[in-house]
């Protein structure tokens, strides 16, 4: 089987998950790899065949979205162009971890596309829901790259298709350390909002990760680093504790670290609220926003906060599995053989595709 793999270029996550899923997937398919979006900060360790713009949301500096860049860099004539001219059909199906160009051509040239992510996990109605439901957001998070079928991945296993998070090998290998400090990923607020903040925290030694900075600087009981996944790993398996955004992949990770964790969910992101939901189930506190007014809060979790660690297994290979069965049960006569309707020297004919129930 040839398929592509398709990837959502939008913050670190599903980058950073692609390399587990994409050994496994070696290991049964011919795999090409497909990134979209304009920001991610880590890199892929195979090749990439289809490097597009796709369609991007941008952080703020001020806690959430930046609506105005984002439909500034918005180029819908490219994403139409990048649709139009994807060659999904060259593919036995398309797996996607919700990636809109690919999704987008899949629907127009009726070509399986089978979706891996955590926002498929969020459609499900059995998963925990946020307080508040924004119907914008909800339609988004469905038609932005819709599926043929969807496989999702959340902390829990709330439905039949949902597995657990796929934690890295790194993180699965590194050894578990208190060495005092705390980690923050906080990608949607500026370095400056940072420092003010945790600069009141002043007997706490603080690792910042920042997605607004190029350089590693000092700053009384802070450190600011660009994003390194490496780096950054290292400091979350050698921390007290981890604050971060409500994002999936990171509070994942901690929670298999067994790390104190905190999360902010960023605000007009619909899926980090789905996501506070699911870990303010857990037992993880879940702040509103970096304001002063919840500085006892931090306080609070610093001093007495209890670590949650959960022992996640590897399901990778289990979850992969489960998307080339369901190709093999519903589409495998798509290549080489009738189905549908196709034209064969300029003649329409008919044939039928075996559906399994």
């Amino acid at each position: 089987m040839k398929i592509l793999y398709a990837i959502q270029g939008t913050g670190n996550g599903h980058l950073a998950r692609a390399g587990d899923v994409i050994p496994q997937l070696q290991k049964r398919c011919t795999v090409d790899l497909l990134v979209s979006g304009t920001q991610a900060d880590v890199k892929l360790r195979y090749p990439v065949k289809y490097r597009l713009h796709g369609l991007s949301f941008i952080f703020g500096k001020k806690g959430g979205v930046d609506i105005m860049k984002t439909l500034s860099e918005a180029n819908l004539r490219l994403l139409y162009r990048e649709i139009k001219s994807l060659p999904v059909e060259d593919y036995d199906f398309v797996i996607n971890d919700f990636e809109p160009v690919s999704a987008w051509a899949c629907q127009q040239n009726k070509v399986p596309c089978i979706a891996l992510s955590h926002q498929s996990a969020l459609l499900s109605s059995k998963v925990p829901n946020p307080r508040k439901i924004d119907p914008l957001g909800r339609a988004i998070m469905k038609y932005y790259a819709p599926a043929n079928y969807a496989i999702g991945f959340h902390f829990a296993r709330y439905d039949k298709n949902i597995f657990t998070p796929v934690i890295r090998r790194e993180i699965r290998e590194m050894e578990i350390e208190d060495r005092g400090h705390y980690t923050v990923y906080l990608p949607s607020y500026g370095d400056k909002k940072l420092i003010e903040t945790f600069s009141r925290f002043r007997k706490v030694r603080w690792h910042i990760f920042s997605k607004h900075s190029a350089r590693t600087f000092e700053k009384d009981n802070i450190i600011i680093y660009p994003v390194s996944l490496d780096l950054f790993s290292n400091s979350m398996a050698t921390s007290a504790g981890v604050l971060c955004g409500a994002g999936f992949e990171t509070p994942a990770e901690a929670l298999y670290l067994g790390k104190k964790l905190m999360v902010i969910p960023m605000e007009d992101q619909i899926e980090q609220h789905y996501n506070a939901a699911a870990l303010r189930m857990l037992g993880v506190p879940v702040i509103k926003k970096l304001k002063p007014k919840y500085d006892d809060r931090i306080w609070s979790w610093l001093e007495h906060g209890e670590s949650i660690r959960i022992n996640y297994p590897d399901i990778t290979a289990s979850a992969i599995h489960r998307a080339i069965e369901y190709y093999i049960s519903h589409h495998e006569t798509r290549r080489g053989k009738i189905t549908g309707s196709e034209r064969i020297n300029g003649k329409k004919v008919y044939g039928k595709v075996k559906e399994k129930a």
